[in-house]
């Protein structure tokens, strides 16, 4: 998480708990309301960032965030906290962590103690954040930030901070945030992965309090076009073996410039993580998914959420009383193809528990323009739709309304990209940094292709080739599409066309 200013999405009428606990009142605006998702995470009212704290006990996934509860904009951030049963309803709670004598509450992760090494308790929700001293900042001693922790015994209500914190001091590092814990069994200690300038370092730990370093990853390896962020280690169990995943949020530097998410994929032996690997991967090519990390205590289920900006341009977007929404709840897999091990994401499945079929078909023809209009002319905008294509050629969908705007995306088969042409979909000149056309390379040489796109209001989430190539953007209309319109200048068919309406 970084020291910046703002995000998307707007407005809300409710109450919002101000840095002190105290209720504040934010004025309704009903036509910016019309930029708020409806089954993505968005907070009531002030400001949202990074996803924090991911963690699944006793039926309910715990969503904690970057938050700045008396202001939309980016400030004195505390840890929000929301709580679902499903993955895609969210009940926003009151504030978990608010700032203190060490600083803000920065990013950072939480875990559940099973085998209460920190004797806080069994079972017991510890938390383990940076707190970012703007004091200390002050005086460019680059000693500003520091790893603490918290503890919860009553599921995440309410939080007691270590009277020990912090339990890592700052050796100098200028930017030294982000932890990201999990416990490796092999070694029997817990690790936590953090950010450090432009490298990931490892610190070891048998009871979370007491922490040594282990190792540093980075140095000549990946993109480095800016500050390394919000770092997640993540172990798959493959057919060859046991992989490791480590994913580092970037900012700027990302492949349609701005804010994106890189990973590696390599071994991890409780002290090093290393990789083969010589190219630089994007979990997501689209302009707004950032900052990214798994829940822990999910078995192996590697579910993420990410948070869906850009620093570019996150503080002149349309917006008044509250900003900011996630991604959907993805879930992650490691897939060998002629490039070697690629990281996938496809939405939870429980996403079709809460989807209505509108519209299931079968080899549709597709001959320079169909008109798939009459299956979204009610939807609303909240929409998971897909399709199969029997032979990838030149495509593009077209999105519309009675407005004008139009949302397009498709292939470009001569570049070998999928895109996202955003240019005139509703608002886009609030900066000059927004990123109208974002593009994506196909990683996959099958003849055939399949997409999957979820419409939530103002924000698409593109699937290609299962997840293989991902990309999320937003886009500011105030009428939501109802035409849909496949062009090409070749024949193909749609062998499954499927539409659901997401309630």
């Amino acid at each position: 998480m970084i020291k910046r200013l703002a995000l998307i999405l707007l407005v809300v009428p409710l109450f919002t708990y101000g840095q002190k606990g105290k209720k504040v009142l934010k004025q309704q605006n009903n036509n910016l309301e019309n930029y708020r998702p409806a089954y993505h995470f968005s907070p009531k009212s002030g400001w949202m960032n990074d996803p924090n704290g991911l963690v699944y006990l006793d039926g309910e996934y715990h969503l904690f965030f970057q938050h700045n509860p008396d202001q939309p904009v980016w400030g004195p951030m505390h840890w929000g906290h929301a709580i679902s049963t499903d993955l895609i309803h969210w009940k926003e709670l009151p504030i978990a962590l608010f700032p203190d004598s060490l600083g803000t509450i920065f990013s950072g992760s939480a875990v559940v103690d099973k085998g209460n090494t920190a004797g806080f308790g069994k079972d017991a929700l510890v938390a383990i954040y940076t707190n970012h001293s703007h004091e200390i900042e002050k005086k460019k001693t680059g000693l500003h930030q520091t790893q603490s922790i918290a503890y919860s015994l009553d599921k995440g209500k309410t939080w007691i901070k270590y009277k020990g914190n912090p339990v890592i001091a700052n050796p100098g590092v200028w930017d030294f945030r982000d932890p990201k814990v999990s416990w490796h069994k092999e070694t029997g200690q817990w690790i936590m992965a953090l950010a450090t300038k432009q490298s990931i370092t490892f610190y070891g730990s048998k009871d979370l309090k007491a922490w040594g370093k282990l190792s540093e990853f980075g140095k000549g390896i990946g993109a480095h076009g800016g500050v390394w962020e919000c770092p997640d280690l993540i172990r798959f169990n493959t057919k060859e073996g046991e992989k490791w995943v480590l994913l580092v949020s970037i900012n700027p530097g990302g492949p349609n410039t701005g804010s994106a998410t890189q990973y590696f994929v390599g071994s991890f032996d409780g002290h090093t993580f290393t990789t083969d690997q010589k190219d630089i991967r994007w979990m997501d090519y689209g302009p707004d998914n950032y900052a990214g990390v798994t829940f822990s205590n999910t078995g192996e289920r590697n579910l993420l959420i990410g948070w869906m900006s850009n620093w570019e341009y996150a503080n002149q977007v349309p917006s008044e009383t509250w900003r900011s929404g996630n991604t959907i709840v993805r879930e992650l897999g490691l897939v060998k193809n002629e490039t070697g091990w690629m990281l996938t994401s496809t939405p939870v499945a429980e996403l079709d528990k809460t989807s209505k079929s509108v519209l299931k078909s079968k080899n549709i023809p597709v001959n320079k323009t169909t008109d798939l209009s009459k299956a979204f002319a009610q939807l609303g905008n909240t929409v998971d739709a897909s399709f199969t294509l029997d032979n990838l050629v030149d495509f593009k969908v077209e999105l519309s309304n009675e407005d004008g705007d139009r949302l397009i995306f498709g292939f470009d088969k001569k570049k070998n990209e999928y895109f996202i042409d955003r240019s005139k979909a509703g608002e886009t000149n609030f900066s000059d940094k927004f990123i109208t056309n974002p593009v994506a390379p196909r990683t996959v040489k099958a003849v055939g292709s399949d997409l999957r796109f979820l419409l939530d209001r103002n924000s698409i989430e593109l699937f290609a080739d299962n997840g293989m190539t991902v990309m999320s953007a937003l886009f500011f209309i105030k009428k939501a599409f109802t035409q849909l319109v496949i062009r090409t200048n070749e024949h193909v068919v749609l062998k499954d066309f499927s539409v659901k309406k997401v309630n």
